[in-house]
């Protein structure tokens, strides 16, 4: 008879990544540092402008000060290991907005795990929040980052805006 506990860890850690990615919270807003392990990205551009295109929506151009705030997201949820739209830093998405310049209407998807980003968008199209964000006719500008914890976890943000 063969010790089962390994399979019972993988398929709970896999059950628990599952869920974690099924929670993958979306924050939206009308009207410190990222830290080290911190990638912005525009690598997700081509899946973003497919899935916008697709819908009648132009595509998103990026920007750098979205991005700066995805990364800031990213890098903090690494360093606390947790998928998150708060920061430990005190801040809430609303702050981190407007200390980043981004006035108006923004909305941001986080999301946990290693995956493309051409999955990573399939994902966010099938939940409801992270799909509106995305198909806000109001966004014209996006900033992607993704940012890995000491362990090699990946966590994302998408930062939408005008």
């Amino acid at each position: 008879m063969t010790d089962s506990a390994p399979y019972r860890r993988r398929t709970a850690g896999a059950l628990a990544l599952m869920c974690l990615l099924a929670l993958a919270g979306c924050q939206s807003m009308g009207g410190g540092g990222a830290g080290p392990g911190v990638g912005a990205s525009s690598s997700g551009a081509t899946s973003l402008a497919a899935i916008r295109s697709e819908h009648g929506l132009g595509p998103l151009q990026p920007d750098a000060r979205l991005e700066r705030a995805a990364a800031q997201q990213a890098g903090y949820m690494a360093s606390a290991a947790s998928m998150t739209h708060r920061t430990g830093w005190g801040k809430d998405f609303r702050t981190r907005m407007r200390e980043n310049g981004i006035e108006g209407a923004a909305a941001e998807n986080v999301a946990f795990g290693r995956m493309s980003t051409e999955k990573l968008f399939s994902m966010w199209m099938n939940s409801a929040g992270h799909r509106r964000n995305m198909l806000d006719p109001r966004f014209s500008h996006y900033g992607l980052a993704s940012a890995q914890d000491a362990q090699g976890r990946k966590y994302w943000a998408l930062v939408l805006g005008r």
